[in-house]
């Protein structure tokens, strides 16, 4: 449900096997680590210089961590990340098998809690870590959250990750929702500013604007939408998206609203998700998908956004990212929300005890003690701001790319308004040199959400929601969309204002693990169920697309889908019962 370094839905199903399978036998790992006795004070200066193994299934990059980022992890450690991704070297949980296999995962480990948290400090591969989270000053601003992902264990094992002081019912995003119907606004204009009553009536639109720009400054042909396949798990991923505009989110099969009113079967005839793919199919028959759809991947479509060639954004970081710099903005261009009428976006509610993912130490780290720190460096004010930029909101290290002004208020200086809004730029190589976008983090993970409070300044990490940022956004592009909206300062503020947000109550619910027969029934379904959804959306006409639907269902049942189902319903209603928990618990 979080993303790739931008956000990406989380996609289930992959195999996972026990440290019991794997012939490792379990221990308490109590004994590993600095237990819960006394640590001395981590020291202000590390003398000898290091490189630390960082297993991380999230991370887009692997090797060692270049730029900024490096050489700010470096100044302040004397470390050398050399991150290992799963993500990169493919294959599944190969990588992640045959490094528990060996007893070594890495030096820092970024996981998932639930089972393989609890196989992992069983197996011995993580230490305990309480000695040391004594001085963790700044993850221990959000014990709470320690506590519950520790609750099962001896000891402290994990730190969580997205956590916030911020209450479960309020959006975890800034200005922004994760989800939402974004179009090149400035096209939309051309086209008329056409009512868009709901998600169906997007494709005259979308065909409106492409007839009004069909090239873009490149030469190129312009699409109202481009499809990618490097993010299909369960399903077609693209497809999932604009059920989240409708308030739902997906759990393994299963499609749940955020208030637990609804919970629908992917493959109900009925339901959002053959609804998208009928949407896709109607597209494609207008001439408005982008032919290289079904090959191209995300980096492609991204470069491809940048350039003006694709008119529709599933999500706002995606396309205001790629289109929305300071020069084309000035223009009154640039991709903003879509006045879908009927829309309720799905949002994450700000989670009490942290996300999916949790920071540990490994149990055969050559400096345990260093490697602690460096995780409690990246929940203080620095490290937030550092690890979180730029893809995650934040606004990047304090004086490269923002200050404080006359007033006290932070504020993006030149450079930072440079290569955050604007074509990017070089790093001084004080600061190691580089573009910045190649120096970002690698760990691709929040720590601290970006609109929770910075205490050290009193305004959020995000820099868009800086009194400073917002007193100097106001641009053509932005102008022009708020006064269509009711003159909405933010997304959030016109879907807040519209009452077309669904937040689901913050909670850090982790699915249990399939168990073997239902692992390989999804696994078999799931490459069903995906291919067919990409030949529905290109299907040549109604007929094939009812036969492909019809067979699907057929074989999906045939394979053991209603098994598989079964068990994602119960999930998913055991998800919205502890969302109701906790908001009745925290607000």
């Amino acid at each position: 449900m979080l993303s790739d370094v931008r956000r990406r839905s989380v996609l289930t199903g992959g195999l996972t096997l026990t440290l019991s399978g794997l012939g490792l036998t379990a221990c308490s790992g109590g004994d590993t680590g600095a237990g819960s006795g006394p640590a001395e004070p981590f020291p202000t200066s590390w003398d000898d210089a290091l490189t630390v193994d960082v297993f991380d299934g999230l991370a887009n990059q692997m090797g060692e961590q270049p730029g900024w980022f490096g050489h700010l992890v470096s100044t302040e450690f004397n470390l050398t990340l050399n991150v290992i991704a799963p993500n990169v070297a493919g294959g599944g949980d190969t990588l992640y098998n045959t490094r528990v296999s060996a007893g070594d995962l890495g030096d820092l480990v970024l996981t998932d809690q639930g089972q393989k948290l609890t196989d992992l400090v069983e197996g011995g591969l993580l230490q305990d870590i309480s000695g040391w989270y004594a001085n963790m000053t700044s993850s221990a601003r959000f014990d709470e959250a320690v506590q519950k992902v520790n609750e099962d264990f001896d000891g402290i094992y994990a730190i969580p990750t997205q956590v916030s002081t911020i209450k479960p019912s309020e959006p975890s995003e800034g200005i922004d929702p994760t989800f939402g119907p974004f179009v090149r606004w400035d096209l939309y204009a051309k086209a008329g500013y056409p009512e868009i009553p709901t998600l169906e009536d997007l494709l005259p639109v979308l065909k409106a604007m492409q007839d009004a720009q069909p090239t873009a400054e490149n030469g190129k042909k312009t699409y109202g939408l481009s499809l990618f396949k490097d993010w299909d798990g369960n399903f077609m991923n693209n497809a999932k998206q604009p059920c989240c505009y409708y308030g739902y989110d997906e759990l393994g099969f299963v499609l749940a609203k955020a208030d637990g009113s609804d919970f629908q079967s992917i493959l109900d005839p009925d339901g959002l998700y053959v609804r998208v793919l009928k949407l896709f199919f109607g597209a494609n028959q207008m001439g408005i998908v982008d032919p290289d759809s079904t090959t191209q991947n995300y980096d492609t479509l991204f470069s491809k956004m940048q350039a003006g060639q694709v008119l529709f954004s599933f999500w706002p970081w995606q396309g205001q990212a790629a289109y929305n710099t300071e020069k084309n903005m000035a223009e009154g261009k640039g991709f903003m929300i879509a006045p879908l009428a009927d829309q309720k976006i799905f949002s994450y509610g700000a989670s009490v005890y942290g996300g999916q993912q949790v920071f540990g130490v490994g149990a055969n780290a050559e400096d345990p003690a260093r490697t602690a720190a460096f995780i409690d460096w990246l929940y203080s004010s620095p490290g937030v701001y550092a690890n979180s930029s730029q893809t995650m909101g934040a606004a990047g290290p304090k004086g490269l790319t923002w200050d404080l002004d006359a007033d006290g208020k932070p504020a993006l200086n030149d450079f930072g308004r440079q290569v955050l809004l604007g074509d990017g730029g070089t790093v001084p190589e004080d600061w190691g040199g580089g573009t910045y976008a190649d120096g970002v983090s690698w760990l691709n993970v929040t720590t601290v959400l970006g609109n929770d409070v910075d205490p050290d300044t009193g305004a959020p990490y995000n820099y868009k929601m800086w009194e400073t940022y917002q007193a100097t956004a106001a641009n053509p592009l932005t102008e022009d969309w708020a006064g269509r909206m009711g003159g909405a300062a933010t997304t959030m503020d016109y879907l807040r204002s519209s009452d077309m947000l669904a937040v689901a109550p913050g909670a850090s619910y982790v699915a249990p693990e399939d168990s073997s027969e239902i692992s390989t029934i999804r696994n078999q379904v799931k490459a069903v169920i995906v291919e067919a959804s990409w030949k529905m959306s290109f299907a040549k006409d109604q007929a094939e697309f009812d036969a492909l639907l019809e067979d699907l269902r057929t074989t999906a049942d045939g394979l053991g889908y209603q098994k598989v189902l079964e068990v994602d319903m119960a999930n998913a209603k055991e998800q919205d019962a502890l969302r109701q928990e906790v908001l009745a618990q925290f607000g």
